[in-house]
């Protein structure tokens, strides 16, 4: 039985359509549902939906990713899966259209887990990827108004970030993922943002990080979203992965885990889970998480906010 879920960043909907939102997410499990229903790998649909979120300015994520402090665009991609436990990342990647797609480029072409900066955009270059300016005008005018506002010390707390975000929680509208189950029984996630407002050049968040915001396992799989530092030290979609492996299904897996987020480090976040049974679970802490799924036998794709 295949399934599918896609998630379109925890956070909260401000300044967007959400029709538009809700069709780019529809749009995005279609192409994920294509493969599946061909008969194709999770690996590949999870790939295909997070390639349409990619392209739509909507999304933090590929094009329309957020600016760094600096006002360059700085991407972390992931993709895992979940019979072999194999996982490709990169991190910091620039001007590539779709880092989801080169994430797998290092799973498939390389020895290696994760590729970063410099190194990651010469493997890109390698594998024929083309340049591609990720900037929107909307985004530009964003970073301009915020770092203004951050250099004449409105933002005083940005060391500790959470206050920050619990005044605009519409940073953390960031990071987009799909998970999926094929018609063998096979899972994979796939995970791609642009990371947060005004980060730090270099900063890496959860995404590229094997259990954090990605993970797959024979099991199941999920993909993590919110604020990456807090969901690094838990290891978030590594415990999911726990809790499935013990025999909770997708559903209460995302209930389970996002509790012992709360009662752990306490941050906002949001996680989506397929299970290897063709169930699917989501959960979030904050305002709204878009998302959206199929499972075999639907008569039409869900759509939600929240």
């Amino acid at each position: 039985m295949y399934a599918i879920i896609i998630h379109g960043g925890a956070g909260k909907v401000k300044e967007k359509d959400p029709q538009e939102v809700e069709k780019g997410m529809k749009n995005a499990v279609e192409a994920g549902l294509k493969v599946l229903r061909e008969g194709g790998r999770a690996l590949d649909a999870v790939e295909a939906a997070v390639n349409v979120l990619e392209d739509d300015p909507l999304f933090n994520a590929g094009t329309g990713s957020v600016l760094t402090f600096d006002g360059e665009v700085e991407m972390d991609a992931a993709v895992a899966y979940g019979p072999n436990l194999d996982f490709g990342a990169v991190a910091g990647v620039k001007n590539i259209r779709h880092p989801i797609s080169l994430a797998k480029k290092v799973m498939e072409k390389t020895d290696h887990v994760l590729l970063a900066g410099n190194g990651a955009n010469d493997f890109a270059k390698l594998m024929g990827f083309e340049y591609h300016d990720p900037i929107t005008q909307k985004r530009k005018e964003q970073w301009e108004k915020y770092r203004k506002q951050f250099i004449n010390g409105d933002y005083k707390d940005w060391p500790k970030l959470r206050k920050l975000f619990q005044e605009h929680p519409e940073f953390l509208h960031g990071t987009v993922g799909a998970v999926a189950v094929d018609s063998h029984g096979e899972c994979a996630a796939a995970t791609s943002t642009g990371g947060v407002f005004l980060k730090l050049l270099g900063r890496v968040g959860d995404t590229p990080i094997p259990g954090a915001g990605t993970y797959a396992t024979p099991f199941g799989a999920a993909s993590s979203t919110g604020l990456g530092e807090g969901m690094m030290r838990v290891l978030i979609t590594k415990v999911a992965a726990d809790f499935l492996r013990m025999g909770l299904d997708a559903p209460h897996a995302a209930e389970a885990v996002l509790n012992y987020l709360d009662n752990t480090v306490g941050t906002e976040a949001g996680i989506i889970i397929v299970d290897r049974h063709g169930e699917v679970g989501m959960a979030h802490n904050t305002p709204d998480m878009p998302h959206a799924y199929f499972k075999e036998g639907m008569s039409e794709i869900k759509v939600a906010m929240r």
